[in-house]
């Protein structure tokens, strides 16, 4: 298999799981007093914007096009 069309399987993975597996995001807020120090965590997952994947799949659909091509 060419590396072009490789690349190109890789763009339609990386694109189809980009509209279904979420982000996972951690933030730290807290306030440190002296040796005290209060805090809280949060974590919110997010999915990539639908842009992201499109452009993905389309560049993996271009790079097995072009893969695909006899010279």
């Amino acid at each position: 298999m060419k590396s072009v069309s490789m690349m190109g399987l890789v763009l339609l993975l990386l694109g189809t799981l980009s509209f279904v597996v979420p982000i996972p995001r951690h933030e730290n807020h807290g306030v440190k007093i002296g040796d005290t120090k209060i805090g809280v965590q949060t974590e919110e997952s997010e999915k990539l914007p639908p842009a992201v994947g499109v452009v993905l799949l389309s560049g993996g659909v271009v790079a097995l096009v072009l893969g695909s091509r006899k010279t």
